[in-house]
């Protein structure tokens, strides 16, 4: 009777021992879910071996994540796109060879790097801002391969154009920065932004859970079912920089930086590969057709039943894909590819 006793106070103090991490993980989820979404992304950091640094550059600072040491093949540095962060990769990286010298940064103003005015948030602005960073970091010690996304695919673009002998090869995924043939779901969003001198909400600045939801839709194809606490939590983590992402936003589509991607195309000397999902709702698959006409020797890879968050939706093939590319570099021409 005393064993059985002691085996029913053992099982209630086990009991009540695993109770409460689950509690307050169900607590944390229904009340703090911004902070589940940090500890989610700290989780795949340490998963896939990246680790975040500081770069200090006279009273700027850059936040990253690295993975790996410079070897035989070429460092990837990657640029995220608009109001993202360098976590935006994770799910790409996990489908990345772990020997390859990886470094995903916060673009300016962006999470971690510091943010300052609106002159490092144009195109050209970014692009000083990141040549600093790559110098600061010693990666041009040797030509390095570039990929960037959205914004920073206008950004890295620019870049591989205003300094060639750091690029060995760039891979540019739905890239900002070009007048696409076609218009979106997106574009008609800013015509009505235009004529409303821009007292509408922002699509790309969600500040409620629908309208995050509405964001998400936009954005991707592939339809994620997402519980209302994480909406939550993805609006509670981006509300307090909201004003300055809406600075951003008008930075990059002022004259001087909307198209500059196609102004400097044909300036771009290293190899270069596009990746588009055909279903994009931001920026339209027709800009493949206008960076193939600029640049003919380029490789084109259109995804099947994939919009615009291509690292999210098909974050394997991307992968695949750019590793294809950089192998593969000196043995093929110009090709426009489908992929389903």
């Amino acid at each position: 009777m005393a064993a059985d006793l002691d085996m029913v106070n053992l099982l209630v103090l086990a009991g009540a021992t695993l109770a409460i991490p689950i509690l307050s993980f169900v607590a944390s989820f229904i009340l703090w879910p911004s902070a589940l979404i940090k500890i989610y992304y700290w989780y795949w950091r340490r998963t896939l071996g990246l680790q975040v640094r500081y770069a200090d550059c006279g009273g700027y600072r850059f936040c990253y994540s690295y993975r790996g040491k410079p070897g035989f093949r070429p460092s990837i540095l990657m640029l995220h796109g608009f109001s993202a962060h360098k976590d935006t990769w994770l799910t790409m990286v996990k489908y990345l060879p772990k020997h390859l010298h990886i470094l995903c940064v916060d673009m300016p103003g962006h999470e971690g790097t510091t943010r300052t005015n609106s002159e490092d948030y144009s195109i050209q602005g970014q692009v000083k801002r990141i040549h600093q960073f790559v110098e600061n970091v010693r990666l041009n010690r040797k030509p390095f391969h570039l990929v960037g996304t959205s914004m920073g695919g206008n950004v890295a673009g620019v870049y591989a154009a205003s300094f060639p002998s750091e690029i060995c090869s760039i891979t540019l995924i739905c890239p900002a920065g070009i007048r696409y043939p076609c218009e979106t779901k997106f574009d008609n969003h800013l015509q009505d932004l235009e004529h409303s001198h821009y007292t509408l909400s922002i699509p790309l600045i969600p500040s409620t859970p629908e309208e995050m939801e509405d964001m998400l839709r936009l954005c991707s194809h592939v339809r994620f079912k997402i519980p209302q606490q994480i909406l939550q939590g993805l609006v509670d983590v981006r509300l307090p920089h909201n004003d300055f992402y809406q600075e951003v936003f008008m930075e990059i589509l002022s004259e001087n930086s909307r198209y500059a991607l196609q102004e400097n195309l044909q300036l771009i000397t290293a190899p270069l590969q596009v990746i588009w999902g055909k279903q994009d709702q931001v920026v339209d698959v027709s800009g493949a057709v206008v960076v193939a006409e600029a640049l003919p020797g380029c490789r084109v890879d259109l995804l099947e039943n994939c919009g615009h968050s291509v690292v999210m939706e098909r974050p394997r093939r991307t992968a695949k894909l750019i590793m294809e590319f950089i192998i593969s570099l000196g043995t093929t021409s110009g090709t426009i590819k489908k992929h389903s």
